[in-house]
This record gives structure tokens, C-alpha cells and sequence, in this order.
């Protein structure tokens, strides 16, 4: 996960510079009604709607906007149309797999934008299950801390399946039903967790030449900054020497 981390991180700083606050401030708020629509409107019970609303608040997202979005999401509020999560699956440039995470109130609008963005990026989307089965979803944890050996011992206990460290952080991944138990854990022991949630990770990776992998990462951020998707997750391997090409840029 390493290269992918570190494309994240690129992107998070470019989106900063870039200052797309409007953007940023619609994909929050469909998280944060998600979670609380999952999860109920505690933020010490419901950890995904604690981590959006923390994100929301690094972004300096107003307090009223962030408690109109979990209105939304409980149903106290029913100001704005009705979000729903639905995942579609496609191929990028290059015969790279895609599975693309959108929160929407209109599917057809968002299926044909999805439909025109691929086809005009080389790819195209396809039906349900034509890239799927080339996926796991897992759980994943991004916790910002340096004892890797008491961090390793949590996961372990949690049920992890593997663990990995960075020069920024450790990450953890691990089964699904491994979630909230692994949670508890690093809460109880103080762990500052900088991100957590369940994301689909391939079976296999596909390895590409730095330029085609450019090509490939250009795509995914394009997709991306569309304003119903989520997250875009891909079988596509990210090497060193391409997130170096593409923080250059």
C-alpha cells in the first residue's frame, strides 16, 4: 500500500494548494451523512462519522454545516435530496481495473458522467461483478505514531492481517468483521488514528511502465474530481519511481 499512501498524501497537498474548497466541502458533507445514516449521529459510538467530522474540521468546514450533515444522515433533518452509496466498475487507461466509490441523489446522472469520463480517458465502464472479482474488501487503518512494536501487538490482537510502517505512519489491514474490535484497541490505548475505513484492495497488482503509470494516475485524479466519487480504487501498482514523476509535475 505504500506507493498508494504516498500518491494520497501528494494528492492531499495538491488539493490544499489548489484550494477547491467548494469540492471539498461536498465530498465531506456525503461522508459525514453516510456515517451517520450507518452508524447513528454519536461520534462516540459511530467511529467512521467521528473520523468524517474530523476531517470536516481540519478543512475548517463550518460547525453548522457539519451538524446539517448529520441531521441529514439520522433523518432529523430532511433538507436536500436523499444520498445513496453504489459502487461501479470499469477499466481505465491501459486495461487498469477500477471499482468507483460514489455517494449520490441522482444515479443516472452519475452513471452517465462516469460512462463519458472513461470512455473520453481510454477505458469504459462495465457491468456489475466485471472487475470485482479481482477485489477484497478489507479494513484499513493509517495511525500516526513510531512505537511500531505496541502498534504491531494492538493489531495482532484485533485480528490483523498485516502490518506496515512508513516514514509517516503505520498502516494496518485486516478482515472486516476485524473493524471495530481493532478500533476499541487503538482507542483504549490512546493511538491517534489518522484514517480508518473499509476500502477494496486488489487480489493482484498490475504493473505497468512508469509513463503508462502516469498515464493510469492523471486518469484516476480525473475521475476523482468528479463530484459524486468518493474514492476510485485500482489493481494498479504504484512505484517509487512514478510517485517521484508525478510529485515533480
Amino acid at each position: 500500500m505504500s506507493g498508494h499512501s504516498h500518491w494520497a498524501t501528494i494528492k492531499r497537498k495538491k488539493g490544499a494548494s489548489d484550494a477547491k474548497r467548494g469540492q471539498i466541502y461536498t465530498r465531506l458533507t456525503r461522508e459525514i451523512v453516510m456515517a451517520a445514516r450507518e452508524g447513528g449521529g454519536d461520534m462516540d459510538s459511530n467511529f467512521r462519522l467521528r473520523l468524517a467530522v474530523e476531517k470536516a474540521r481540519d478543512q475548517n468546514m463550518p460547525k453548522e454545516n457539519i451538524e446539517r450533515a448529520v441531521k441529514r444522515g439520522t433523518g432529523e433533518s430532511k433538507d436536500g435530496a436523499a444520498f445513496e452509496e453504489i459502487y461501479y466498475e470499469g477499466y481505465g487507461p491501459n486495461g487498469v481495473a477500477l471499482i468507483i466509490e460514489c455517494v449520490t441523489e441522482n444515479r443516472n446522472r452519475t452513471v452517465a458522467e462516469l460512462r463519458h469520463m472513461l470512455s473520453r480517458l481510454g477505458g469504459n465502464l462495465g457491468e456489475a461483478g466485471s472487475v470485482g472479482w479481482q477485489f477484497k474488501r478489507i479494513a484499513f487503518f493509517s495511525v500516526a505514531s513510531s512505537d511500531f512494536d505496541k502498534i504491531f501487538e494492538l493489531a495482532v490482537e484485533g485480528g490483523a492481517d498485516d502490518v506496515s510502517q512508513d516514514e509517516d505512519s503505520i498502516e494496518i489491514i485486516a478482515p472486516v468483521e476485524s473493524f471495530k474490535k481493532i478500533i476499541d484497541l487503538l482507542r483504549a490505548a490512546g493511538v491517534t488514528v489518522e484514517e480508518a475505513g473499509l476500502r477494496m484492495i486488489p487480489n493482484q497488482e498490475m504493473e505497468l511502465s512508469v509513463e503508462d503509470t502516469l498515464q493510469a494516475m492523471r486518469a484516476i485524479e480525473t475521475i476523482e474530481d468528479l463530484d459524486d466519487v468518493q474514492n476510485v480504487f485500482s489493481n494498479l501498482r504504484i512505484s517509487d519511481e512514478a510517485v517521484a514523476a508525478m510529485e515533480a509535475e
